[in-house]
């Protein structure tokens, strides 16, 4: 499989980027100004088991970083967006 845009971009693999493009997102500039939120939401309408790890991933792909690397604070946030959606997975 070759590699795209997406893939190249850090925790983006071909798994994930195969449900950013069922969602409709289909640039590295597509996600970055969707922001980690608003993307995990239009995932989490095609992937009902679309969890924390995904959104972290998609927040360290914006930030060009592994999501383990993410500061604290911002993990933090993105857990509270969750709480704060209801759309924890179960």
């Amino acid at each position: 499989m070759a590699e795209t845009e997406l893939t190249k971009l850090q925790n983006i693999g071909p798994v994930l980027e195969q449900k950013l493009l069922e969602a409709g997102i289909t640039t590295p500039e597509e996600l970055i100004n969707l922001g980690s939120e608003r993307a995990f939401l239009r995932l989490k309408g095609i992937c009902p088991t679309a969890c924390l790890n995904m959104l972290l991933a998609l927040e360290g792909a914006i930030q060009g970083t592994r999501w383990h690397l993410l500061p604290k604070y911002r993990k933090e946030e993105l857990k509270e967006f969750l709480n704060l959606k209801h759309i924890k997975s179960r």
